[in-house]
């Protein structure tokens, strides 16, 4: 199949090319529209309890159409000049349009709304509900009119500006990862892609690639191909994630999850091909037979490596949540695009250009650095597995301690407007930036069992103040129970969960950001077992029809478990307990965004099985070759025939250094050029950004790293040739369905001098 799909782009590569120039132009021209469809919703499922009664109190009129909040500071509040001047500006916002009421610290007496040192004051600008929930016009005629008002400092916030803000940042988080990883990128292909090959051409090669442009052409072309790729796939989430849009709510930070791992693993994919492409160019094959053996097998691996990451992003479709469903659609659709585009656009190229694409350099040996570091842990893998292992749990332990809340304004930098208010609010405003507890009562708000509940509720530890709503409505109370501390700190969620245990005089219902959280933390905590068995299940299944192994499978899981544990601990040790918050350049906020880890783990284990499959994969082909060659050359009838335990396991410890030797270099170069990728996104002003492009980071570095080069080795050492075991089904079930392939054999159309120049290639699954 990859075969004929490397002829047919050969054939029409011009065709090719402008389809994807299409895709890539629509990409850019619509896609950013994206950005202007996204929220801060809580992200919870419909029929959470406090989504139900947030819905409800809305429908009934008693949670109002929003508000604006408007900090006057730096005024001197018992002045009569300034009594005067706050409440002309008050006047002056009701008489807009949409506008309800303004609560203010004067007419209507409420601590809350006035600073401890009475040298500030909140406006809350209540809007009426209006046709569509359409805000905008009432919302820019009060800013203006708010900050008219004559003080040193008038900040304007609130959800419609806190969203916008959130909009704008995201968007500029975007532009900035790009700006920073790609120039990055761009250097180090033009390294991978130039180095030491063009002075080790043989003369011939010399000659024919100065006729074709020279070798600094050569290597423009080549690390061209990734970007080229990258920007579709980039366009490609853009289009998808926009589609998605119209379908289901999307996160102010979607966007930027899902165009990261487009960028990276549109890299990883590319190198993948461009580097076989380069080792069948320098083995003597013309272009077309170069891009046929490409294809038919990087190409397979591609192939094979995308369907492992799509599989685990299906994980997300086991939650509830919308929004994660939307994520989850995202990411198979960039992870599609990438796979798609890197087997044909990527092919489509090198066929256009692809003999002024500079081969890979001969490889002398197959026993180079990776091979003697392979070696080396072998000699020392009881060793190397425990402290390897013990430094992994480690690094996983202030996960433990962990905090998860939804992130609000914290999670703006303090540049932003709104996070200037929020902060001001909950220094000098006590209770006012805290959010309550709203409880909603069927019951008539007078009645003596409401009084009874109420006093009980006062009575909890933990409790600020607790006041009840003046709404028209017969049979149902509203009731504010506020806090102390944070609007989703410990206190509130305990808050939470001690309201619901109460004994109720009738059916109550608790909603609230704290109820949001308690809500979404048990709606995640009950699905993530599901998730993870649907992802350990499919790894599984997938890496026994290219193995044929059941442990092989079973320690690929666990190990990338050890791998995301430590990442989700340094996650906890940078933001939530505040290291290196100066470096990275943001404040601690004391927790850890409850959506990060569950993003981390599915995305980072879908692609640390890119770096798996590679390795394994020519891992198995090493012992397979082996073994057939034993078997032969020992008169036995063939690769089925018994051989000693003793003589199985040698040729497993010789595979494992040979599958690592060839793919240590380009494992270790898309490693590298991912986490450049991830660490650009870290330097977004968003915090949750920088919390998923850190983590996503720190869990690839110590996969390609630490996981691939020592525990990998040492371990495949210790379990030697039951690696491959299998019951006896499984291998019967294997050699009918299984997904391995022969390798395929040279057979140059075209040899050339530089046949002889060049050792056997590196060969590819």
């Amino acid at each position: 199949m990859f075969a004929s799909l490397a002829r047919f782009t050969y054939r029409r590569r011009w065709l090719v090319i402008a389809a994807w120039l299409v895709v890539l132009a629509a990409g850019f021209t619509y896609g950013p529209r994206v950005f202007d469809r996204l929220g801060i919703e809580n992200g919870l499922r419909d029929d959470a309890e406090s989504v139900r009664a947030a819905h409800r109190l809305d429908q009934l009129g008693g949670g109002g159409s929003g508000e604006v909040l408007v900090l006057v500071d730096g005024v001197r509040i018992d002045e009569q000049a300034t009594r005067a001047t706050i409440l002309g500006s008050v006047r002056s916002i009701e008489a807009v349009g949409g506008v309800a009421r303004v609560l203010d610290g004067y007419r209507t007496p409420a601590p809350r709304l006035v600073a401890t040192d009475r040298r500030a004051m909140l406006l809350r600008v209540q809007f009426a509900p209006s046709e569509g929930g359409r805000r905008n016009d009432p919302l820019a005629e009060v800013t203006a009119r708010a900050r008219a008002i004559d003080a040193p400092r008038v900040l304007v916030g609130g959800e419609d500006p806190a969203t916008r803000e959130f909009q704008d940042l995201a968007e500029e988080g975007l532009q900035r990862g790009e700006l920073y990883s790609l120039p990055v990128v761009l250097v180090l292909l033009l390294v991978i892609f130039g180095g030491r090959g063009a002075r080790r051409l043989h003369a011939g090669a010399r000659a024919r690639l100065a006729a074709a442009g020279g070798s600094l052409l050569s290597v423009l072309l080549a690390a061209g191909t990734p970007l080229l790729l990258a920007a579709v796939a980039v366009a490609g989430a853009f289009l998808i994630l926009l589609g998605s849009s119209y379908a289901t709510d999307l996160s102010t930070y979607s966007v930027n999850v899902v165009t990261m791992v487009g960028l990276g693993l549109a890299v990883d994919y590319s190198l993948l091909v461009l580097s076989r492409f380069r080792e069948e160019r320098a083995a003597g094959l013309p272009v077309p037979d170069a891009l046929e053996h490409t294809l038919a097998t990087a190409g397979r691996t591609v192939a094979f490596s995308g369907l492992t990451v799509a599989v685990a992003l299906t994980g997300l479709l086991l939650f509830a949540e919308p929004f994660l469903h939307s994520l989850a659609w995202g990411g198979i659709g960039v992870v599609t695009v990438a796979m798609l585009a890197a087997v044909t656009l990527v092919p489509a190229t090198l066929a256009a250009w692809g003999g002024r694409i500079l081969p890979a350099r001969p490889t002398a040996t197959d026993h180079g650095l990776f091979y003697r570091v392979s070696r080396l842990v072998q000699r020392h893998a009881v060793v190397i597995v425990l402290v390897v292992a013990a430094g992994l749990v480690l690094l996983a332990v202030p996960f433990r301690h962990a905090r998860l809340e939804n992130s609000g304004l914290e999670a703006l930098p303090r540049s932003s407007e709104s996070r200037q208010l929020w902060d001001t609010t909950m220094a000098r405003f006590p209770g006012a930036g805290t959010e309550p507890l709203t409880v909603l009562v069927d019951i008539p708000p007078r009645s003596r069992e409401l009084a009874d509940y109420v006093g009980r509720i006062e009575r909890l530890p933990g409790v600020q103040s607790v006041e009840q709503r003046p709404l028209p409505l017969p049979n149902l109370a509203v009731v504010d129970v506020v806090p102390i501390g944070r609007d989703q700190g410990e206190v509130a969620t305990r808050l939470v969960e001690q309201v619901r245990d109460l004994d109720r005089p009738a059916a109550a219902q608790v909603t609230g950001p704290a109820a949001f959280l308690v809500d979404y933390r048990d709606s995640l905590l009950s699905r993530i077992p599901f998730a993870f068995g649907l992802i350990a299940l499919a790894t599984l299944v997938l890496l026994f029809g290219m193995t044929g192994s059941l442990v092989v499978p079973v320690k690929a899981v666990l190990m990338n478990v050890l791998s995301l544990g430590a990442s989700f601990g340094a996650l906890v040790w940078v933001f939530q307990e505040g290291h290196l918050s100066g470096l990275l350049g943001f404040d601690p906020p004391g927790m850890v965004d409850i959506t990060v880890p569950v993003l981390i783990f599915i995305f980072a284990f879908g692609l640390s099985m890119d770096y798996e499959v590679f390795l394994i994969s020519r891992i198995k082909e090493a012992y397979d070759e082996g073994i057939r060659s034993l078997a032969g050359r020992d008169g036995h009838a063939g690769p089925g025939a018994p051989l000693p335990a003793s003589v199985l396991s040698a040729e497993n410890d010789r595979a494992v250094a040979l599958g690592l030797q060839r793919t240590g270099r380009i494992v270790t170069s898309a490693a590298l050029l991912i986490v450049v990728v991830f660490l650009g996104f870290a330097v977004s002003e968003l915090l949750t950004i920088k919390e998923v492009g850190l983590g996503m980071a720190i869990a690839i570095a110590l996969d390609a790293t630490v996981v691939r080069t020592l525990l990998v080795p040492a371990t495949m050492k210790l379990m030697g040739h039951w690696n491959w075991w299998a019951p006896a089904w499984m291998r019967r079930l294997h050699e009918h369905v299984g997904l391995a392939e022969q390798p395929a054999e040279h057979t140059p159309a075209h040899p050339t001098a530089a046949t002889t120049a060049s050792q056997e290639p590196t060969k590819v699954p």
